[in-house]
């Protein structure tokens, strides 16, 4: 059901089943495929992809162009993929050919009020940010990534998968999988341990991983003698490997 209201491009592409809100604004170059729900207000511009399944409430931006003084109107994109909740106000933009030219969200995640994504980032599956959460250009988020309410990620900075920030953080540096940071200035806290249980985690794994991390923080090791540590660990950890494969490509360093 498209709302008599709604501006709908005719280049745009939506699947019949497509529900487009009253005075909704959607442009050229779109394509929105089944099951998505367009609230009223919303303006989408594209190049855009959106998947299955989203609900995109009322009063979004999505796919305007990115907010970088180098973007001279090139063809860049945003894709986004399925079963997404997009809040009030969120505001999500297209890439930049300074990077990969696209902004990729992936699926199933919660995207609540105010919250904004930022060009070239790539949000992996099962993301949460709270109201108010802002990505930088260029950001990172492996899945499960969950930013607590008004959390600022810096540029170019990664989380990674099952990372956790307190509300009010602000990150500078790459977050490991698995790690809980927060307070200002923004520190690691530990492990994610309520995350990883809802995410069934066994006790064994909760346990290696809470040892990796005393390893990576606690033992007063150099990187390099902490990542060879756990290596060793990873022998027969399998659940550690995700943490050294992101030490390994971290190129802002880590919170520490």
């Amino acid at each position: 059901m498209k709302d008599p209201t709604a501006i709908i491009d005719a280049k745009a592409v939506l699947a019949d089943d497509v529900v487009v809100g009253p005075y909704a604004v959607i442009g050229p170059d779109i394509e929105i495929d089944s099951g998505t729900t367009i609230g009223p207000h919303s303006v989408i511009r594209g190049p855009t992809r959106i998947g299955k399944d989203n609900k995109i409430f009322q009063f979004t931006s999505i796919g305007e162009a990115p907010q970088d003084k180098k973007y001279a109107e090139e063809v860049t994109r945003l894709e986004i993929g399925d079963r997404n909740v997009i809040r009030e106000y969120c505001t999500m933009h297209r890439g930049t050919i300074q990077d990969q030219s696209v902004t990729r969200v992936g699926s199933d995640g919660l995207f609540m009020a105010y919250t904004h994504i930022a060009h070239d980032c790539v949000i992996g599956n099962h993301v949460i940010m709270a109201n108010g959460a802002s990505l930088a250009g260029h950001v990172y988020l492996e899945d499960h990534v969950i930013l607590g309410g008004f959390t600022l990620v810096h540029q170019f900075t990664k989380l990674g998968r099952h990372g956790f920030s307190a509300m009010g953080s602000v990150i500078s540096r790459d977050v490991p999988p698995y790690v809980m940071v927060g307070g200002r200035p923004t520190k690691p806290y530990g492990i994610n341990n309520v995350g990883l249980e809802r995410s069934g985690f066994s006790v064994e794994s909760i346990r290696d991983i809470r040892m990796a991390y005393k390893t990576l923080y606690k033992s007063g090791l150099k990187m390099d003698e902490a990542i060879q540590t756990l290596r060793e660990m990873a022998q027969d950890k399998a659940v550690i490997r995700p943490l050294i494969d992101f030490l390994e490509r971290s190129e802002r360093g880590i919170l520490r």
